[in-house]
C-alpha cells in the first residue's frame, strides 16, 4: 500500500494526508481521524527512511530512562513507543541505570544520531540539564526548569495532588498517624510527593505525618524500610512509589504483619504491579501511556518546527486515587 492509496481512501490529498501524519495538528480532527483510519484499514506504513531523508532527519527520536526494568518507566515506554509508530517515527529507548554520568554520555552520543530526546526523570542536576536543553531539542518529563528561567517543554505530574488524595483517603477512613516512606532524597518526584504529603497532613485536625525517611526506589528499598515504618506507631503507611510499597508489603509479610489488618499501606504511580500482590495495593497514579504520549507529541512539534504558546509547552496530568485492598480502617477502636 502507498500514499496515494491512504489518500483515495481518506478522500483527501497526498499532501494533507502527509500533514496528518507528520504535523496533525495542522489539520482538521475529521481529516486527521479518517486518515488515520485509512491507514489502519489498509496497513500503510511510511517508509521512513525516504521521508527522512528529503527533511534532512534521521526519522528516530530517544527516550531516556532511569530504570527500563521499573513498571513506572515501561509504561511510559510504551506510550511513547506506540506513538512514534503512528507518527512514523523510529524510537530509541536508553536505560541510564539511575546514574547521571550514563545519562550524560548517552546524551552525548546520541544526539547526532536523532531527531530529538525525550528526557523521563531525568538524574542531571538542574544547572547541567539547561545546559542541554539550549543544545538539543529535547522534552522532559518529570523535571521543570522554569524556576531557573528556562523554557522548556515538559509533561508533568501533579504530584502534589495525589498526595492530598493519598492523605484523604487514609484520613477519611480514620488514620490519624500516618508515616511516609520516601525516594531519593534527589529525586524531583520525591521532593513534591514528600511537600504535599506534609501540606495535606498539616491541614488535617489531628494528623500526625512521620517521615520514615529517603530509600532506594524499589523492592529493596521497601524491605530496608520496613521495621522503621512499622516501628513509627502509624497505623498507615504511603509509600514513595509501588515499589517500594511492594518492598513493605513482603517483609511484613513474612515477620507476621497483617496489611490491612495491622497497618493499611498506599504506593503511589498506580503501576500494573500494584494489582499482583496479594493484598492488592491501593496507589494513585496518573496515567502513565498517556505521558509517554504526550512528550512523543511535543517532541514532534518541535521537531516540525511548531512552537506553541508558553502554556502550550507545559503538559500537567492528574493522578487518581485507584482503592484496592491494602487499606482499611485502623483497627484500633479509637481510630489514632
Amino acid at each position: 500500500m502507498t500514499v496515494h492509496d491512504v489518500a483515495a481512501r481518506s478522500g483527501v490529498s497526498i499532501a494533507t494526508v502527509s500533514r496528518a501524519l507528520r504535523e496533525p495538528h495542522r489539520v482538521s480532527e475529521d481529516t486527521r481521524d479518517r486518515v488515520l483510519a485509512a491507514v489502519r484499514d489498509l496497513g500503510y506504513r511510511p517508509n521512513r527512511a525516504a521521508s527522512s531523508l528529503r527533511r534532512g532527519r534521521t526519522g528516530v527520536i530517544a527516550l531516556v530512562v532511569p530504570d527500563i526494568v521499573n513498571p513506572y518507566f515501561s509504561s511510559l515506554t510504551k506510550g511513547a513507543q506506540g506513538l512514534s509508530r503512528e507518527r512514523g517515527y523510529g524510537l530509541v529507548v536508553v536505560d541510564t541505570t539511575e546514574l547521571a554520568e550514563v545519562e550524560a554520555e548517552e546524551i552525548a552520543a546520541l544526539r547526532s544520531q536523532i531527531d530529538g530526546i525525550i528526557l523521563a526523570s531525568s538524574r542531571l542536576p538542574d544547572d547541567r540539564l539547561a545546559e542541554i536543553m539550549s543544545t538539543t531539542t529535547c522534552v522532559l518529563i518529570n523535571r521543570d526548569l522554569s524556576e531557573l528561567g528556562v523554557t522548556a517543554p515538559t509533561v508533568t505530574i501533579d504530584e502534589r495532588s495525589g498526595a492530598r488524595t493519598a492523605v484523604g483517603h487514609l484520613y477519611e477512613l480514620g488514620h490519624r498517624r500516618i508515616a511516609y516512606v520516601g525516594g531519593p532524597e534527589r529525586s524531583w518526584s520525591q521532593g513534591r510527593r514528600a511537600h504535599g504529603t506534609r501540606e495535606a497532613a498539616a491541614e488535617l485536625d489531628g494528623v500526625t505525618l512521620i517521615d520514615v525517611g529517603s530509600f532506594a526506589p524499589d523492592v529493596d528499598g521497601g524491605r530496608a524500610a520496613a521495621a522503621a515504618a512499622r516501628d513509627s506507631g502509624a497505623t498507615a503507611v504511603i509509600a514513595y512509589n509501588d515499589l517500594v510499597a511492594l518492598g513493605l508489603l513482603a517483609r511484613w509479610s513474612e515477620t507476621g504483619i497483617r496489611v490491612p489488618g495491622d497497618v493499611s499501606l498506599m504506593g503511589f504511580d498506580n503501576t500494573f504491579v500494584a494489582e499482583l500482590s496479594s493484598p492488592r495495593l491501593t496507589s494513585v497514579g496518573a496515567d502513565l501511556t498517556e505521558c509517554g504520549e504526550l512528550a512523543v507529541e511535543l517532541l514532534l512539534e518541535r521537531i516540525d518546527h511548531h512552537e506553541p504558546a508558553e502554556a502550550g509547552l507545559h503538559r500537567v496530568v492528574t493522578p487518581r486515587l485507584a482503592v484496592r485492598d491494602s487499606t482499611a480502617p485502623p483497627a484500633d477502636a479509637d481510630r489514632g
